[in-house]
């Protein structure tokens, strides 16, 4: 059982940058990948990146490479999302989610936070 927790959401300008946390409790977490998604109003989750349980291998969406970094702490049981350049379009509640498999992009994952809202105003 791994509960998430995600922090850091706030109100930006386009071009700045944000940090968002995503802290897990359970004895699981090291051994999970992690997910980030995002969910504008009116549209669907989509993905954001992924990174595996020993943190070597992330995955971005193409709407994100360059601008975008998923890291972990598993000694804080922890992953971050750090996120430069942000735009106004980014505007969404980012959720992270966990799983002992690896799912990448994929919306399988068992468990999932409540969200943290990023607004990007223009």
């Amino acid at each position: 059982q791994v509960q998430l927790v995600e922090s850091g959401g706030g109100l930006v300008q386009a071009g700045d940058s944000l940090r968002l946390s995503c802290a897990a409790s359970g004895r699981t977490f090291s051994s999970a990948h992690i997910g980030w998604f995002r969910q504008a109003p009116g549209k669907e989750r989509e993905f954001v990146a992924a990174i595996n349980w020993s943190g070597d291998s992330p995955s971005y969406a193409d709407s994100v490479k360059g601008r975008f970094t998923i890291s972990r702490d598993n000694a804080k049981n922890t992953v971050y999302l750090q996120m430069n350049s942000l735009k106004s379009e980014e505007s969404a509640v980012y959720y992270c989610a966990a799983d002992r498999y690896y799912y990448g992009s994929a919306y399988r994952y068992t468990y999932w936070g409540q969200g943290t809202q990023v607004t990007v105003s223009s």
